[in-house]
Formats: structure tokens, sequence, C-alpha cells
């Protein structure tokens, strides 16, 4: 994974342990939707760390701060453009 659990609660600025489960699932989703939208395996994400970490930070947040209304549209076009340079044509 490129994001540690401590470092996603850090970037939502969490500090208890309560939803540790949740956000791990956030961070796990996130990095799924950064492969498959990237068109890369998990390998090729880790060699684009960088730019995957912001996409996967960007993603864990969101998934967090709208786990009731999530526009998923919204969220995959973002990752896309946030992906754009790492973006493969085709798997």
């Amino acid at each position: 994974m490129l994001i540690t659990l401590d470092e996603a609660k850090l970037y939502l600025h969490i500090d208890s342990t309560d939803e540790d489960s949740v956000i791990t699932g956030f961070i796990e989703t996130a990095e799924k939707l950064c492969m498959d939208i990237a068109r890369v395996d998990e390998a090729e994400l880790l060699a684009s760390k960088e730019t995957a970490r912001i996409a996967e930070l960007y993603a864990v947040a969101y998934l967090y701060e709208n786990r009731e209304n999530a526009d998923f549209g919204g969220l995959t076009s973002m990752l896309r453009t946030l992906l754009f340079g790492i973006r493969k044509d085709t798997f």
C-alpha cells in the first residue's frame, strides 16, 4: 500500500481509533480505484509513488467525508485528472 492508516488519519485530522477499520477499507478502495483508473498494477502504481499517493489521499478523504452521499462520477473524474500522467491507454 502507498499510504498507511496513520498517514491517512493524519491527512484526515483524526486522532481516535474509533474508525480505523472504516478508514482502512477506504485506503484499500482508493488504491484499487487508482489502479483501475490509471490502468496499472500495484507495482506500476508504486513506481509512480508521489502522484499515486496524492490521488489515494484525495480518494480516501473524499470517501470519508462523503460516505453518505458520494458522487462516484465526480470522484473518478478527479482521479482520472490526478493520474493522467501515469494512465495507460489500454490495459
